[in-house]
């Protein structure tokens, strides 16, 4: 099993955040080579390389700590720790972003909490990673946020034995936002283990997660102060003298998750075989291993709203102190038999259950109907994997479905990936998924009586095919193209103008087209993504910019003898105009608007970073045009973008 973990280095990789930790598969700006002189006695150690810092994620690839300071490393400087191409945010950090894009290959039978507008920063299973370091590691990052408070993100691990190792993490933020009520403050614990015994027989690898994730929320800007703000009125650039619906509300989502993941080798041999001779290796490696997960998760979503009740969300069933709160409990365990043969690939099939506790802890009565306060079940469902590696080709594939319980699901995704040489890849994918809608879709209670409903939507169901080819750095193309049915969106309904779930019953065609590529002469770089997107929707739920692009054009050199690392450039940001989705607090989900268009405005960022030893330092003149083109951006309607703003941060390791 490690054998074929580390196979999967050689395949391309670009740049990505590990939980929180830079990492990379390519060659780090700081590696050494290790002493070659060694006393006699053998009394002098080796230091420890960058490429012995291991980052393992969920799907137990390895990759390596990364210090250098590149054009990516910018675009993932931010609340995320990601690259947020594709993403809107709205004004204040921390707040929720609006979404340009959507990928629905899907891989999950199961339906989802809900209030999806507050998950940008909730880390699944898939976010948390794991590690083995030679010495002990810390990252501290920091950024200023609007007007009071900061972000810091604080990461330690250590191995306290070539077998163990353990880290701690935690990220926080507290940004008062230039708008009134609109504070956010919000906290990511992660603690991660992982163990190995000296036999290599046993694995086990755990976390321990607790987030909290609270918003004051104001409904946006009232309609007038709409006109004041696009009017570029210097009276009006101090925003917090600007109107918003509501100054008395805040919604908190919070989860905690327990997570073990362990593994045990039964066979392990390797056979003299009579092969083809087509086949290099005429002796068989196979190996047996069971696996087991076992995780429980619990988290809720609340939405508050404290004196008298306002009418921007109609009526409601109390005059003052509002209050919704929607929980899920899941426990979810697995069993899994991997069997791995390096010629005939690695082939898993595993059983696994899903215990789901969903809903409110009381009944409503709306208009002689009941609407129930729990969904409720057990879910058994069987899956398999298949991977397959073959001179230049990776096959795998993955299916899942449930077999039993009250949510019918099933998934199925393949992929075959061709290195033609170390400069030139490609790849195709399918992808079919059928699933229950998300939960608050199917039941939802509030004290607002428009915000009660209880569905029985039918499956939504996807099917997806797509394509890569990379070159270099020089054209990394995209391709995909999906069909929907059975679409679950929501909308204003057209008798109460509130929010409410529907289905579309007309099947939605989505064509993307992603283009990304680096131009290099001398010391400069140009680097640009941009994507393509056409919707075919009869019914207009689903709503995307037909054009999206960034390009940076930046200068990159060592300075002062190579003790300093430059880099300074300007970002380009720009999507066309589009149906932009709207945001409602209540449910914090975003919901289909068809009335007015939203986009067409460049934001233009300038950036100076700089790297000294392990220390990268970010400064950044965000949106600085916003003056001089036009005070016509928005993150959603009645949600202005944000203003010209200076921000600067910091990212250091320490090894020790």
């Amino acid at each position: 099993m490690f054998s074929f973990s580390m196979k999967a280095q050689v395949l391309p990789q670009k740049y990505e955040k590990q939980s929180g930790v830079e990492s990379s598969q390519v060659q780090d700006s700081i590696r050494r080579k290790p002493k070659t002189q060694v006393k006699e006695n053998n009394s002098e150690k080796p230091k420890a390389k960058i490429q012995d810092y291991l980052i393992i994620s969920h799907e137990r690839d390895t990759t390596y700590l990364d210090t250098s300071l590149t054009i990516q490393k910018e675009y993932k400087f931010n609340y995320l720790r990601k690259d947020n191409f594709g993403l809107i945010p709205f004004s204040n950090l921390g707040q929720t972003y609006n979404s340009l894009t959507h990928n629905f290959a899907n891989s999950n039978s199961m339906p989802l909490f809900g209030a999806r507008a507050r998950h940008f920063n909730y880390m699944e299973i898939e976010d948390i990673n794991y590690y083995h370091v030679p010495t002990p590691l810390t990252e501290l990052f920091f950024k200023t946020a609007f007007e009071q408070g900061q972000l810091a993100d604080s990461f330690f691990t250590v191995n306290t034995s070539p077998q163990f190792n353990f880290s701690i993490a935690y990220k926080g933020l507290r940004s008062l936002g230039k708008y009134q009520n609109i504070l956010t403050s919000t906290g990511n614990f992660r603690f991660t283990s992982n163990y190995t015994s000296k036999n290599k027989r046993y694995t086990a690898r755990g976390h321990i997660v607790t987030q909290d994730l609270l918003n004051q929320e104001n409904g946006g800007l009232e309609d007038d102060s709409v006109i004041n703000f696009e009017s570029g009125d210097q009276e009006f650039i101090d925003r917090s003298i600007l109107e918003v619906n509501f100054e008395n509300a805040e919604s908190i989502m919070r989860g905690k998750r327990f997570h073990l993941d362990h593994s045990y080798i039964i066979l392990n041999k390797s056979v003299k075989a009579e092969l083809p001779e087509t086949l290099n290796d005429s002796t068989s490696k196979s190996t047996i291993t069971v696996n087991h997960i076992i995780s429980f998760e619990d988290k809720y979503y609340e939405y508050n709203q404290t004196g008298d009740e306002p009418d921007y969300f109609g009526d409601a069933f109390v005059t003052t102190g509002l209050k919704d709160k929607a929980t899920l409990e899941n426990f979810y365990n697995k069993v899994e038999v991997d069997y791995f043969n390096n010629v005939l690939g690695q082939v898993k099939f595993n059983v696994n259950t899903n215990n789901y506790n969903y809903g409110y802890n009381k009944l409503v009565v709306l208009n002689g109907n009941t609407i129930t306060n729990r969904i409720k079940g057990h879910i058994v469902a069987v899956g398999g994997k298949y991977s397959k590696r073959y001179k230049g080709f990776q096959l795998n594939g993955e299916l899942g479905a449930n077999i039993s319980g009250d949510f019918d699901g099933n998934y199925l995704k393949a992929n075959a990936v061709f290195n033609l040489n170390n400069e030139i890849s490609a790849s195709a994918s399918i992808n079919h998924s059928s699933k229950v809608p998300n939960y608050n879709t199917l039941l939802y209670q509030s004290d607002y009586i428009n915000y009660n409903w209880q569905n029985n939507f039918n499956n939504i169901e996807t099917q997806q095919i797509g394509f890569n080819l990379k070159y270099k750095n020089l054209a990394n193309l995209t391709v995909d193209y999906s069909t929907i049915d059975n679409y679950v969106y929501f909308q204003k309904d057209a008798t109460t103008l509130q929010v409410s779930p529907f289905q579309n019953n007309s099947t939605i065609n989505y064509l993307r087209v992603k283009l990304a590529n680096e131009i290099k002469f001398g010391k400069f770089a140009l680097n640009n993504t941009i994507l393509y997107q056409n919707v075919k929707d009869d019914n207009n739920t689903l709503n995307v910019p037909e054009l999206n692009t960034r390009n940076t054009i930046y200068f990159s050199s060592p300075l002062f003898k190579n003790a300093l690392y430059l880099q300074t450039g300007i970002t380009l940001n720009y999507f066309t105009n589009y149906y932009m989705d709207s945001y409602n607090p209540v449910l914090a989900e975003f919901y289909v608007q068809n009335d007015t268009e939203f986009g067409n405005f460049p934001r233009l960022d300038f950036f100076l970073n700089a790297k000294i030893r392990q220390t990268r330092i970010y400064f950044k003149a965000e949106h600085f045009n916003a003056a001089f083109t036009g005070y016509n951006y928005y993150s959603a309607p009645n949600y202005p973008y944000r203003d010209f703003s200076i921000r600067f941060g910091v990212v250091w390791n320490f090894f020790l």
